[in-house]
């Protein structure tokens, strides 16, 4: 154990914010499930449900919860996470979109939506026995061919939309015909480009036109596997968390690696299509392109690249190694190259590449993140801007977008960047929470992204400065972390009451994070663990060491106490930090990254590991 004993001279402004996020949070959760949630944890809803869509919608406005909980939060939000997680469960049943606690079928652009809540829930509970049996229950939909969801022989997911009930072939019924009266999605252009006849969104006019574009799409765009599909790594990758069992991470390496072969057929560029005989371009003219959420419709960029990059972190972390992030770090690459120095493409099709639109800094983030790479390190430099340093303020859904700042702290060009950071998250809140009383009521017009857009949890910033990571990729991406905090007296994670952190430095031979106990009274015991599943190891530990204070009484002065560094081996994933009440210590953590083997490990046994 190390013991603080820096005393708290100068109280630190992110200090004291932090532990005010924390508090606001914890109000604001209790008031929205107050206004939006019936007693069995369900959305209050009175509307209707059309088509297959709609599952993530009614999950996505608690996604963060157990996040919040994992980073401090509350004792009684995980309860509260768990039950609104099965009153939801329990409310998609009823309207026939979910079996067995699972979607029936859907694409996993929107399942992973969905799972971003279930992957937190194990994360921040892994002794639930009922979640450990749900996880791989549904990893076993993918990774057991007897579902009917995977063929291994070829390899592949069978069908864009799977689930519990299996592939279900097609889109749907919300695309029999696809016309220009469906006019949200006109800018987005064609889904199919190559039917003699319909060249333009216009042309989609015409019944007929209408009708023969939504028979191809229920047939070339409802069968066979698709980039996205990718996202499926999470769910099996997340149940291998719990005990590390061969039949799941041999299932991630082996899909991944059947993309990845894809990709080197393609000169390293990600195909998006994967016919039903294992054959790229099968229901695409041979084409590499033009499957469903591909890089030609509708989103491009934004779909493929996202799954790529969770199919490659989630191999990265079953394998502990990583070779196979060129799965995203190619498709990234070869946007920037065809790029016009502001914006990318986003999109490709028989013309070329299109769709031009600025670059989400959080693929680059992550591939730094990951590596520490020279390489890697260079391209994020290279698209550094001189705006990098603004805290701007917006919410999105995703809890995303203010990787800049946050980079550029990290890389010690913005030291304003907690404060600054602390007072946006605030103000997060003070906004949904005027929204949520502004609006006391269920969703108009049936609008189910009615309530994920009044969420009121914001964990970005909390994940950012206190454990030195992004974010999960919001479309099913696992949360990982750089350190992760347990309250050791109390056997549960997150920091403990009054403590607050922040990770300074973060690079490839480890970290800096910064304790600070706010207490006047309480002494705290910190579980401080390099990475999110312990696959980090510690190898040392160097901490300042105070003494001479609090000095002679008979003098005014406030004294500066004597400071010096102590270094201390370690060679565990985990070590316990005491801190006495207003103390405070700075741990540089040299780091062997995924010197071990990741699980979801609990703190109830700080020890341990």
């Amino acid at each position: 154990m190390i013991t603080a004993t820096t005393p708290l001279r100068r109280t630190p402004v992110w200090a004291v914010l932090q532990r005010r996020l924390f508090a606001v949070l914890d109000r604001a959760w209790r008031e929205f499930e107050q206004t939006y949630c019936e007693p069995d944890g369900r959305l209050t809803y009175a509307g209707k449900m059309h088509h297959r869509d709609g599952v993530d919608d009614f999950y996505e406005p608690f996604f963060n919860w157990p996040t919040l909980y994992r980073l401090g939060g509350a004792d009684d939000l995980i309860v509260a996470a768990k039950h609104h997680w099965a009153g939801v469960t329990a409310q998609m049943t009823e309207f026939g979109f979910v079996r067995d606690e699972y979607e029936l079928g859907y694409d996993w652009f929107h399942q992973g939506e969905s799972l971003n809540f279930f992957y937190a829930l194990c994360a921040a509970d892994p002794d639930d026995a009922a979640f450990r049996a749900r996880a791989k229950r549904f990893a076993r939909l993918y990774s057991d061919p007897a579902a009917g969801n995977y063929d291994p022989a070829a390899r592949i997911i069978v069908a864009p939309h799977t689930g519990s009930g299996g592939p279900r072939w097609g889109l749907g019924t919300e695309w029999i015909d696809y016309s220009a009266s469906q006019t949200g999605m006109r800018p987005y252009g064609l889904p199919l480009d190559d039917l003699d006849g319909i060249d333009e969104w216009d042309d989609l006019a015409s019944a007929a036109n209408a009708r023969r574009m939504g028979d191809a799409m229920q047939t070339r765009l409802g069968r066979g596997d698709t980039a996205v599909n990718l996202a499926a790594t999470s769910l099996v990758t997340n149940a291998w968390l719990y005990d590390n069992e061969p039949e799941f991470s041999s299932w991630v390496t082996e899909y991944v690696s059947a993309w990845r072969e894809r990709a080197s057929a393609n000169g390293g560029l990600i195909p998006d299509n994967v016919g039903p005989n294992g054959a790229v371009g099968e229901l695409h003219n041979g084409r590499w392109f033009g499957g469903h959420y591909g890089w030609a419709w509708p989103h491009g960029l934004h779909s493929v690249e996202a799954a790529a990059m969770i199919a490659a972190i989630n191999e990265t972390i079953v394998t502990g190694g990583v070779t196979g992030l060129d799965l995203a770090r190619v498709p990234l690459d070869t946007v920037i190259a065809n790029g016009n120095g502001s914006e990318v493409p986003f999109r490709h099709g028989a013309s070329g590449w299109f769709d031009f639109q600025p670059l989400p800094l959080v693929y680059p983030v992550w591939l730094w993140w990951l590596t520490s790479a020279p390489a890697d390190v260079r391209r994020l430099e290279s698209l550094a801007r001189s705006d990098w340093s603004e805290t701007k303020w917006f919410h999105d859904k995703e809890e995303q977008g203010h990787e800049a700042p946050w980079i550029s702290y990290l890389l010690g060009r913005n030291p304003l960047y907690p404060e600054h950071a602390l007072e946006l998250a605030l103000g997060q809140v003070d906004h949904r929470l005027a929204l949520m009383r502004a609006t006391p009521f269920g969703p108009p017009d049936d609008n189910i992204h009615w309530w994920q857009r009044l969420n009121p949890v914001v964990t970005e910033v909390l994940t950012q400065l206190t454990t030195g990571a992004p974010p999960a990729l919001y479309n099913g991406g696992l949360a990982l972390a750089r350190v992760t905090y347990g309250d050791a007296r109390r056997g549960r994670p997150g920091l403990p009451a009054d403590v607050a952190a922040l990770v300074s430095e973060a690079d490839a031979d480890g970290i800096r994070t910064t304790l600070v106990n706010l207490s006047p009274d309480d002494t705290r015991e910190v579980v401080v663990q390099a990475g999110a599943f312990g696959e980090d190891r510690i190898d040392d530990v160097q901490f300042d060491v105070a003494a001479d204070y609090p000095g002679d009484p008979g003098t005014y002065a406030i004294p500066l106490p004597a400071s010096s560094v102590r270094s201390q081996p370690v060679g565990r994933a985990r070590l316990v930090v005491e801190l006495p009440p207003l103390t405070r210590v700075s741990l540089r953590l040299s780091i062997t990254r995924r010197a071990r083997t990741p699980a979801h490990r609990s703190f109830s046994a700080p020890h341990q590991s």
